[in-house]
């Protein structure tokens, strides 16, 4: 019996154990094989000093996209390596998107890059990370 999930029901799982996506207030827009597009508004309390969002919220907003991304082929996948270059400062209001997309998929390893967008169009930040990926597979209780 195959009790594999779809990478709608994968996403859906993370989700629903994940309290930090959950306070970013994170909704998810689309998911496919290698691919999640989220999207979060910023808030008064995700700011820093310079009242501008927190290097940390934008990382962990790219952060959530590609596990979302790495996970929905069906193995569980776990972070190895990631990067973030910060383009553009983030305002209270921003409404980021989060577009993570596969550069390439193997059997213990995938490379992924994130975009992270103000609205549909400026680009804020890019993300790159490598998972590894583990035997155990995500099935359905």
């Amino acid at each position: 019996m195959n009790n594999q999930m779809s990478p709608a029901a994968i996403v859906e799982r993370m989700i629903e154990f994940d309290a930090f996506s959950q306070w970013l207030g994170i909704e998810v827009l689309e998911t496919g094989l290698g691919y999640s597009k989220i999207q979060m508004t910023v808030r008064p309390e995700m700011v820093n000093g310079f009242r501008i969002a927190h290097g940390g919220i934008t990382f962990s907003f790219a952060d959530s996209a590609f596990a979302f991304a790495s996970n929905s082929r069906g193995k569980h996948a776990v972070s190895v390596d990631t990067s973030i270059n910060h383009l553009a400062a983030v305002k209270i209001g921003d409404i980021l998107i989060a577009e993570a997309e596969e550069l390439d998929v193997g059997r213990r390893l995938a490379h992924y890059q994130v975009t992270v967008y103000r609205g549909e169009g400026e680009k804020v930040a890019l993300f790159k990370g490598m998972v590894y990926r583990k035997d155990q597979l995500w099935e359905a209780d």
